[in-house]
């Protein structure tokens, strides 16, 4: 019993962040129609600015996210109202956009990585910050596994209601459905569209703040991240908020699973999920 419960407990801890990298990719695709290929860079951002924080100032990882966050989130806010916003006017038609800013984001995955090299370099970085061990039905799990589980469940819960219940939550989900028709119902279609990048960027931010609070992080770690949240986002469904946060956690277990046995076949197993879903239900769990 123990071996598995440690098995599925360790699913879900990878769930979570896995959870929110995918709300974050499936809201700027599923709203703002950039299949972000750069996402990884804000996870890689959030994680190693909250070691630096850490490390340097002795900042609590946790109130990193007051720090960083509003920064990550800026840049993200920032990056669509000008770059995207421009590619969008001079784009032809929605097709013709959605090629040019996958390419845009390809030079922002080198441009993010190529500045973060500069100032902290490719070796890993780690820090000890909550890794008492604590004992749940015979298993045993570090304090800041645990603490990043009920972060990520926190976080993406509460998202999932603003984007219900808010007025904002409900102009985001009004210009996902039909941007032109929510223009002429009077919502600001260039604000919420940066404002949706601004989000995704923000979930990617503190999902990288998680994972450097459980393993070390590099530089380099973006674009493994990224293809991990595309997965994530085909699994529950393109553009589906709830669907991203379960497939997350799907996702997890299943790594979980197979790095119980071989852990070099975790991303195999993630690319063979891809496929699959491809060629089965390419609209994913939650997918219309």
């Amino acid at each position: 019993m123990v071996p598995i419960l440690d098995v599925l407990i360790a699913g879900l801890i990878l769930g979570g962040i896995y959870g929110l990298i995918a709300m974050g990719l499936s809201l700027q695709y599923g709203v703002a129609r950039v299949l972000n290929i750069a996402h990884g860079e804000f996870i890689m951002l959030g994680g190693m600015s909250t070691w630096f924080l850490y490390s340097r100032f002795h900042i609590n990882p946790l109130l990193s996210v007051v720090i960083s966050g509003p920064v990550i989130f800026a840049l993200g806010y920032l990056l669509h109202l000008t770059l995207f916003r421009f590619l969008r006017s001079k784009s032809a038609n929605q097709g013709i956009f959605e090629s040019n800013s996958i390419l845009a984001a390809f030079g922002l995955l080198f441009i993010i990585q190529s500045l973060a090299k500069q100032g902290w370099g490719t070796t890993y970085h780690g820090y000890a910050f909550l890794n008492t061990p604590a004992e749940i039905a015979g298993a045993i799990f570090g304090v800041n596994r645990l603490t990043t589980l009920g972060i990520s469940l926190v976080i993406g819960i509460a998202f999932y209601l603003f984007l219900a219940r808010s007025r904002v939550g409900k102009a985001i989900r009004a210009a996902a459905q039909d941007a032109v028709t929510a223009r002429l119902m009077g919502v600001n279609i260039n604000l919420v569209l940066a404002l949706c990048f601004g989000l995704g960027a923000l979930l990617a931010g503190i999902a990288g703040i998680l994972v450097s609070m459980t393993t070390q992080v590099n530089t380099l770690m973006g674009l493994e991240y990224a293809i991990v949240a595309i997965i994530v986002v085909v699994l529950g469904g393109m553009g589906s908020i709830p669907g991203s946060f379960l497939g997350g956690f799907i996702l997890g277990i299943v790594g979980s699973i197979v790095t119980k046995f071989e852990p070099s076949l975790a991303l195999v197993a993630y690319y063979g999920i891809f496929m699959v879903l491809l060629i089965v239900r390419p609209t994913g769990i939650l997918g219309k």
